[in-house]
């Protein structure tokens, strides 16, 4: 391979060979799964751990190759000191072709790839470009480059106007969201009208809906950008009192906007956009999970409306809320699967407990309870029982037409909700990389900061390094989501931030030694707060294999 290239040409080249065998391994697995014109679902549940190997082997070839484009435009910025955008992603493209050949060599045989295949991967330039940047003292240096800059790991890179909303936040998050996140968190609280109301006049609420329905975001395009900066500021404040608060009315007004009628978006949107209703989203299901086309809350049609009876679990917000977006089934016959499913609006009344009772007057009982949490605190997530409640008509969305159609409207929403989700592990990993820099300077041990000692500087470099590449493989998601594309990357993007997360918050933790553990540490709460991403608005084991690695095998 040609050494006269520059590093980031370099390793693009490389890039491409793991991308060679990730393809190969693909298309052996469609051969291994066909089952007519198709894939057979029982086939590839015997493939589980290739399928998801792969799709982390492609979400984090995907980061890789963004990082890239990201070091390459922050070097284009006049008087731009570009170095240590360059560091972190020969960095992290480093790590993703260590990993991607970690798993594909640990089990070949998974893959359908023989020792010939392997050996491309392992061929010496390519392996001795990973061991020079993976090297300890390259790491160290990057972190006390990392120390330097105060903790910055790297350029926003950002427009004039996301530059303005991001400002404006981050001052909000740090001024009201940060003051009251400790008391919310440990005293189990509901998000206090001093957030809410800030928000509400803010226009939180509508940054997802068009301002022909009384929201923020542009008739003309979609403004995922703006949703995201607005995210990962929020959440860097506290993920469960003000970072995931968009969250539902993104999902909802995405589904209004995919498959309601024109009246339903005419009603609800400019509501919703004000934050009065706030909603909450009903889809998981006790047993069922992510699985949504095995749901069995039940839908039953009747005079002017439909009667909902059964059980949703997980829905967050759902005490507060005064409408909630509910799939149920609509047709009995469950060899329809997710054909079955339609979605419903419906309207309750808001209240501030742990538990709640609303009473229709046709005799329909809608109650809820408080699901204890060991973090994410300050929304609740309710199990939520429908009993005889009735729903009109005009509250089925999409109208007649709209009938067995709920699951379609469901995924267009939930693909903002994943890239939003990915903003908010963002949030959290900001929030909590700022508390170890700062620690890290301050606590001495052995008659130095522990920001001295390697072992220290090697975790600040890998943290600011996946910081870095989770804030820009979802910027760039976002900005192919504004063009109406990237709906494969925001899955592989929520993937890896979340589990990237989870990570990251227990390094912080770790650097704050013992304190860390305590609750009145921020970083106790950042870690517990993380756990939550990999498990919501798609768990990482279905992303993996229904979503990513079933499109990649199909795509073959």
């Amino acid at each position: 391979m040609n050494q006269g290239m520059d590093p980031l040409s370099l390793v693009t080249t490389y890039l491409a060979v793991a991308d060679a065998l990730v393809g190969k391994s693909l298309r052996w697995l469609k051969e291994e799964c066909a089952a007519g014109k198709g894939l057979s679902n029982d086939k590839l549940d015997e493939h589980q751990q290739a399928c998801f190997d792969l799709a982390w082997c492609a979400a984090e070839a995907a980061g890789a190759r963004f990082v890239i484009d990201y070091a390459a435009q922050a070097a284009a910025v006049p008087g731009q000191d570009a170095l240590l955008e360059e560091g972190i992603a020969r960095i992290f493209c480093a790590e993703a072709l260590q990993n991607i050949s970690n798993r594909l060599s640990a089990r070949p045989q998974c893959f359908g790839l023989t020792d010939d295949d392997l050996a491309t991967l392992a061929d010496p330039a390519i392996r001795a470009y990973c061991h020079r940047q993976l090297d300890a003292r390259h790491l160290e240096a990057l972190g006390r480059q990392v120390i330097a800059r105060n903790g910055a790991s790297g350029a926003y890179l950002l427009d004039e106007h996301a530059t303005m909303m991001q400002d404006t936040f981050r001052k909000l998050a740090t001024s009201v969201v940060m003051p009251l996140a400790e008391e919310i968190h440990r005293h189990d609280l509901i998000i206090p009208a001093e957030i809410l109301g800030q928000l509400t006049e803010m226009g939180c609420f509508g940054l997802s809906i068009p301002e022909r329905y009384g929201g923020l975001q542009s008739d003309d395009h979609e403004d995922n950008m703006g949703m995201i900066v607005v995210t990962e500021e929020l959440s860097r404040g506290s993920l469960g009192g003000a970072g995931s608060l968009i969250t539902r009315p993104e999902i909802l007004s995405r589904s209004l906007l995919k498959g309601g009628t024109e009246a339903q978006r005419q009603k609800w949107l400019p509501q919703v956009a004000m934050g009065d209703p706030l909603c909450a989203i009903a889809v998981t299901e006790p047993d069922t999970g992510s699985d949504v086309a095995a749901m069995r809350l039940k839908a039953s049609k009747c005079e002017g409306g439909w009667i909902l009876d059964g059980v949703k679990t997980w829905c967050t917000m759902a005490g507060k809320a005064g409408l909630l977006l509910v799939l149920a089934r609509s047709n009995p016959d469950r060899s329809l699967g997710h054909r079955g499913l339609s979605m419903f609006l419906v309207e309750k009344d808001s209240v501030d407990g742990h538990d709640f009772e609303f009473r229709q007057p046709q005799g329909g009982v809608l109650s809820g309870r408080a699901i204890a949490t060991i973090g994410y605190r300050g929304m609740h997530s309710y199990e939520v029982f429908f009993d005889q409640v009735f729903v009109p008509d005009e509250n089925l969305v999409g109208g007649p037409e709209g009938e067995g159609k709920g699951f379609y409207f469901t995924m267009s929403g939930f693909a903002g909700g994943r890239i939003q989700t990915a903003a908010r592990a963002i949030g959290v990993m900001q929030a909590a990389f700022e508390r170890a820099v700062s620690y890290s300077q301050e606590r001495k041990a052995f008659g130095k900061p522990i920001g001295e000692f390697q072992l220290t500087l090697v975790k600040l470099a890998r943290m600011a390094t996946l910081l870095t590449v989770s804030r820009q493989f979802t910027y760039a998601v976002g900005r192919l989501m504004d063009q109406g594309q990237g709906q494969m990357e925001a899955s592989m993007v929520k993937l890896f931030t979340c589990k990237t997360a989870e990570w990251l918050t227990r390094e912080a933790m770790q650097i704050h030694g013992g304190m860390g553990y305590a609750e009145e540490t921020p970083v106790s709460r950042y870690f517990v707060d993380a756990r939550v991403l990999s498990i919501f608005e798609g768990a990482e084991e279905t992303l993996a294999l229904k979503v990513i690695a079933r499109s990649l095998i199909e795509a073959a």
